[in-house]
C-alpha cells in the first residue's frame, strides 16, 4: 500500500529511519497482534528501501497508484535490478543454498551450497519459548515430509522469486 505519512513517527523497516511527515511510503500488510477484530498493521518502508527489500510487492502497488511518485524512474530501475534477490515473504518456497551449513529436516543430510533446497515454516523450541522460523528440505524429500503434498509444487513455484527457468524445470523435476 502506498500512501502519504500522516506524522513522522513512522521507522522504515529497512533503513530504520524516521519516515517524514507528508512524505510518500509504502506499507507492507501483516497480521496485528494486537487485534481482536483482525484488522491489519504494517510495517513501514521509504519506497527507496521498498524497492530494495521488496520490489515485487512496490512493484504491484506503484502500478495501481495514481498519484505522483517521486523519482519513479529511479525506483523502478532499483525494483528491477532487486527483483530477483528479495527473499520470499510466504512458505513453502525454493531457492539456492546461500551456503552448506543447513541440513535436511527428513534425510538429516547437509544440502550442499547452490543446490535447490525447500524452505518450509517450522516451530523452533528455544527452551523459553516456541518461535516459528525457515527448516529446509533437499527438493527429493519434501513431498515425503510435508503434510499435505499434493500442490506442493503450485505452492512453492508461487512463493519462489528468485528462481530462474532452469532452477524452476530442476524443482518441477525433483517434486514433481
Amino acid at each position: 500500500m502506498l500512501e502519504i505519512a500522516k506524522s513522522g513517527r513512522a521507522k522504515c523497516r529497512k533503513c530504520k529511519q524516521a519516515i517524514g511527515k507528508g512524505e510518500l511510503r509504502f506499507g507492507e500488510e501483516t497480521v496485528n497482534q494486537f487485534s481482536d477484530s483482525g484488522e491489519p498493521s504494517y510495517f513501514w518502508y521509504h519506497l527507496a528501501c521498498a524497492a530494495k527489500a521488496k520490489p515485487k510487492l512496490l512493484k504491484t502497488d506503484l502500478e495501481k497508484y495514481e498519484g505522483e511518485v517521486p523519482e519513479r524512474a529511479e525506483l523502478e530501475k532499483t525494483i528491477a535490478a532487486s527483483a530477483g534477490k528479495e527473499k520470499p515473504s510466504k512458505f513453502p518456497y525454493a531457492e539456492k543454498a546461500p551456503s552448506g551449513r543447513s541440513r535436511c529436516l527428513a534425510c538429516e543430510l547437509a544440502i550442499e551450497k547452490d543446490t535447490l533446497r525447500v524452505a518450509i515454516e517450522r516451530e523452533v523450541d528455544t527452551g523459553s519459548f516456541v518461535t516459528k522460523g525457515a527448516g529446509y528440505l533437499h527438493p527429493k524429500c519434501a513431498p515425503e515430509f510435508v503434510e499435505e503434498p499434493e500442490g506442493l509444487l503450485e505452492l512453492v513455484k508461487a512463493n519462489s522469486t528468485s528462481l530462474d527457468a532452469a532452477a524452476l524445470a530442476e524443482l518441477e523435476a525433483a517434486l514433481g
